[in-house]
């Protein structure tokens, strides 16, 4: 198992915990290193101010010439110029280098650095003697336990960083595990909410909140779908049982009086059937391909030449049709196929209900293109409008069935337009039935 698969199959809370802890030992140890480089210069210039304090009483004690008073835990020395003592004590472990650095009133240090009880920092100033004479009065003090002191100090510093990573790590997993404890209810709530019920809403208005109203928008959209979905196998269902149903009955009717004038009605009354199952199973995968997301690519598609051989199309014995109000070649963005299918629909519709005549016009705006089928039938009504783009939905069932329809048509109708971003609507026609009209987005017009 690779790194990464391993890190993905951990738990969130493990996760930001994990990260908060690196993160901060990262801080931490930065810190811890910025603060051991500095800490041997603190401890310097700590020595070196208490070297200073003790230095200048001692200076002016010279310069009086009495012998200078010893401060706590500093030497006080006097030398000559050339840094031979006069004070009467051994000479100082102090070379010629470090008597000119401190007659210049550098700070100096001696002894080997691998030896700290050896080690000494000395700080010096030169005075004059009532008799005239110059002198070298020099602080010092050992550094015994430096070396020891620094190291120490870093070391601890580290294991602080280490410490503070834990402790952050170890709140990040308590913050994190109480955040998500109202994340963990929420997960059980979803998975024990009966049928038709909806999350609680979080008091205070914050990301749980929107999550829980996220969950109900899509609880309810899944029981919309569910609904459509068991809504329309049954109405599948019931539709197929008819046209099988029939032929059935009519097949039995056939065998058990073999007559053949009889028999002649009777298949062709079963060819019938069988064509109306035959156009319902097509409107049943074509709904079925959408359903699934099929989207053939769009292209530009002229509409005055569709809408004319849709016209030409129609079945002997339709009510007149003519196309009018082109005066272009007009250009709809859409498949060819789609174009087909609804002009086909909208007029077979037309033709069902139609008294004398049907009417296809073709119309173009700056951005669209519309498509208007006119008839002078009885129209729909107003109540029905909103739902006759319903799959299997039907005005008069009694009149669908016997005109041949499936239900399905004006379904497929809207959602070829739909999911190509038009629309398609259903209105009263000026020649006193129904007027359908579908608007597509504009591929261009084209002067003809």
């Amino acid at each position: 198992m690779s790194g990464r698969s391993w890190w993905l199959r951990r738990s969130l809370r493990f996760r930001v915990a994990l990260k908060t802890a690196a993160v901060t030992l990262v801080f931490l140890l930065g810190l811890a290193l910025l603060a051991s480089r500095g800490l041997g210069p603190l401890l310097i210039r700590s020595v070196d101010g208490e070297l200073a304090d003790a230095l200048g009483p001692a200076g002016a004690q010279v310069a009086a010439g009495h012998p200078p008073n010893p401060a706590s835990g500093v030497t006080v020395r006097v030398l000559d110029i050339a840094g031979t003592p006069v004070d009467g004590l051994p000479p100082a472990d102090l070379n010629p280098g470090d008597i000119r650095a401190l007659k210049a009133g550098e700070p100096v240090r001696t002894g080997s650095p691998g030896d700290t009880g050896a080690r000494w920092r000395w700080l010096g100033s030169v005075v004059s003697a009532p008799d005239g004479a110059q002198r070298l009065v020099v602080a010092g003090a050992g550094l015994v336990g430096f070396t020891a002191a620094v190291e120490g100090g870093s070391h601890w510093l580290f294991w602080v960083a280490s410490a503070g990573a834990a402790l952050a790590a170890l709140a990040t997993w308590l913050v994190v595990g109480s955040a998500l404890r109202p994340v963990g209810r929420m997960r059980r709530s979803v998975r024990e909410l009966p049928p038709g019920e909806r999350l609680p809403l979080p008091g205070a208005r914050d990301e749980l909140r929107a999550l829980a109203e996220d969950f109900n928008v899509l609880l309810a959209r899944q029981e919309e779908i569910s609904e459509r979905l068991r809504r329309f196998t049954g109405d599948a269902a019931h539709e197929l049982r008819s046209p099988v149903a029939s032929i059935r009955v009519q097949a039995e009717v056939a065998v058990a009086n073999p007559d053949p004038e009889l028999a002649q009605e009777t298949l062709a009354d079963i060819l019938a059937e069988a064509e109306r199952l035959s156009a319902l199973l097509d409107g049943l995968l074509g709904l079925a391909r959408s359903d699934a997301g099929e989207l053939p690519p769009a292209e530009p598609v002229e509409l005055v030449s569709e809408a004319r051989a849709a016209v030409a199309r129609l079945p002997a014995g339709a009510p007149p049709a003519r196309v009018t109000g082109a005066v272009a070649q007009t250009w709809a963005y859409a498949a060819p196929a789609e174009v087909e299918l609804v002009l086909n629909n909208l007029l077979r519709n037309a033709c069902r209900y139609a008294n004398g005549q049907i009417v296809v016009s073709v119309l173009a705006a700056r951005s669209t293109v519309r498509v208007v089928v006119d008839d002078d039938g009885p129209g729909i009504a107003p109540e029905h409008r909103d739902k006759v783009f319903d799959r299997f939905y039907r005005v008069s069932d009694d009149r669908a069935r016997s005109s041949g329809g499936t239900g399905l048509g004006l379904a497929m109708v809207a959602e070829a337009v739909r999911r190509r971003g038009g629309r398609v609507t259903v209105g009263e026609s000026p020649e006193g039935g129904a007027r359908f009209q579908v608007v597509w987005r504009s591929a261009g017009t084209l002067p003809g």
